[in-house]
């Protein structure tokens, strides 16, 4: 019984379609499920860390002074959990496999220098926010001298 199992075996191993290609001269089928390789947009990161907490296998790190988030393609194990977790958006899951490499290497990204358009929409943000403040402490203000005024006239 084994031999006949064998002879199946080779013989459909000699006549039918080989399990592996030549990759990467060959693409694979992408088979349904498969997850790909995190990339990051820079654009939207806020370099928050969220990421680096929830990354199972550690093949993540931020460095908000330099302004870095790198990835360790070699240590990822695809598993989607900082697509999820990150507040942004900014992660998403490419539908592709692994590249291939001769050394193990970190892909590190750098956030982009801003535009003057983007740093004159955040100095408009900014001096909109201290106005909303000091709008706040000027009722505030009102607010507790009305108080006080109050408690004046009821000693009267």
């Amino acid at each position: 019984m084994g031999s006949f199992k064998l002879g199946k075996m080779t013989l459909r191993s000699l006549f039918g379609k080989p399990e592996t290609v030549m990759y990467p001269l060959e693409k694979r089928d992408i088979p349904a499920g498969h997850r790909g390789v995190v990339e990051i947009d820079m654009a939207k990161c806020i370099l928050c860390g969220i990421c680096v907490k929830r990354c199972p296998c550690s093949a993540i790190e931020v460095d908000k002074a330099a302004g870095t988030w790198s990835i360790n393609h070699f240590g990822c194990i695809q598993c989607d959990t900082c697509v999820r977790e990150c507040p942004k958006g900014a992660l998403s899951m490419s539908m592709e496999f692994p590249h291939v490499a001769p050394v193990k290497t970190r892909q590190v990204e750098s956030k982009p220098e801003p535009t003057p358009e983007e740093l004159a929409a955040e100095a408009a943000k900014k001096a909109e926010r201290e106005a909303r403040i000091a709008a706040a402490k000027a009722a505030k203000a009102a607010k507790a001298a009305k108080a006080a005024q109050e408690v004046e006239s009821a000693k009267e």
